[in-house]
């Protein structure tokens, strides 16, 4: 069975205060085109349907179209909700949508029964969890819950699973060791890190909420990422559509199809002579999303409304000069005057390693730094 992974679509999402819903009605018909074109006979939607949980009007009708697209091609689909979205909203007429074969998840309540479906090698279990936080999980079991790693790992305890069939998992969490950008909400020191080790049981984990495609562990454990760029961190990534071929009990191959947008989001650097030069601007693609870094040592007049008769789509522009160098020069100094020592150790070992300290080791570190101070002076 072939399956198309998405996730992230955060319809309705504006970016810079620009409001991205052409470029998503657009990229939502280009995965269409790639729907038929691969033959694909299941979609999964893992989460961060919409980008606010009580999303515009304009944003549902999106949404709307799409799957009723879907649903024509006879085509079943598989949707959680995201952190992003509300998980009430979002399962709303879910009983009702099944009979068009969209399978929405339910507001968590510590029951995840699987969905099966079959094809030519038999049986596939689909499970669907949507995002949770340690204190939704709670209420619904004995075990100690304190983290997001614990509330993950008590539910993978409590549901029953047939290894001799093929089993998915679509989820919405912050997996351990994925590489993030800008436009993601990740808890500060990974405190919502979930082990990917959790996900040992499921052929395939059809993962949602970081923005880059990537896979964690193995293989089949997967972000597809956005369909689109949603900040110029995300500049350098290729999206694509993730195509899973399943075919019998451990013979899984995995495809990228490249998606290719309305507009691209990228940035320019230069004077503002440079970036206003016919020869420049005339070899480029000026209704991109663009960035612009200015060179010039003096700030420019009504600069934006200038470069945006040129750029009609320009999202933002910033400065790089002496000035604003030695600007963040003092930010930073100032900002690490305010810290004690153990604070800056602190913010070192996070950037490091992308996750805090354990007490033990800041006793450690402390009894450590203690021990210099203390006989510093000795030979």
């Amino acid at each position: 069975m072939k399956w198309i992974h998405l996730s992230d679509l955060h319809i309705g999402k504006r970016v810079n205060e620009i409001s991205m819903i052409d470029d998503q009605k657009y990229i939502l018909q280009n995965i269409l085109d790639i729907i038929e074109e691969k033959q694909v006979e299941g979609v999964i939607l893992a989460g961060d349907i919409y980008d606010k949980p009580i999303p515009s009007a304009e944003a549902v009708q999106v949404l709307d179209d799409f799957l009723s697209q879907l649903s024509k091609r006879n085509l079943s689909t598989y949707m959680i909700s995201g952190n992003h979205d509300s998980m009430e909203r979002l399962s709303f007429a879910s009983s009702l949508l099944k009979n068009s074969h969209v399978y929405i998840s339910n507001v968590f309540n510590g029951i995840i029964e699987p969905i099966i479906t079959k094809d030519n090698y038999g049986e596939i279990a689909i499970y669907l969890l949507p995002f949770i936080k340690p204190a939704m999980v709670r209420p619904f079991y004995e075990e100690e819950i304190q983290s997001y790693n614990d509330a993950i790992e008590t539910i993978m305890k409590h549901i029953t699973i047939e290894k001799e069939r093929r089993n998915i998992l679509v989820s919405h969490q912050f997996v351990t060791g994925a590489i993030t950008c800008d436009s993601e909400e990740i808890s500060v020191g990974g405190m919502d890190n979930v082990d990917s080790r959790l996900f040992e049981a499921f052929d395939y984990v059809a993962l949602g909420h970081i923005h880059g495609a990537q896979s964690i562990g193995r293989e089949t454990i997967r972000y597809c990422g956005t369909p689109l760029k949603y900040s110029f961190s995300e500049e350098k990534h290729v999206k694509t559509a993730t195509i899973i071929d399943m075919k019998e009990k451990g013979n899984i191959t995995i495809e990228e199809v490249p998606l290719i947008p309305k507009r691209d989001m990228r940035t320019i650097k230069g004077s503002y002579e440079f970036v206003t030069a016919k020869e420049h601007y005339k070899t480029t693609n000026v209704d991109d999303y663009i960035h612009i870094t200015l060179t010039d040592e003096e700030d420019i007049v009504d600069v934006m409304a200038k470069l945006r008769t040129i750029y009609p789509n320009l999202m933002s522009i910033s400065y790089d000069n002496k000035r604003t160098r030695e600007n963040q020069k003092l930010q930073n100094v100032e900002k690490a005057k305010e810290k004690t020592p153990i604070q800056l150790f602190e913010e070192l070992y996070q950037v490091q390693n992308n996750s805090t300290m354990s007490e033990e080791q800041i006793q450690f570190i402390t009894k450590l730094m203690e021990d210099i101070w203390e006989h510093g002076g000795e030979n």
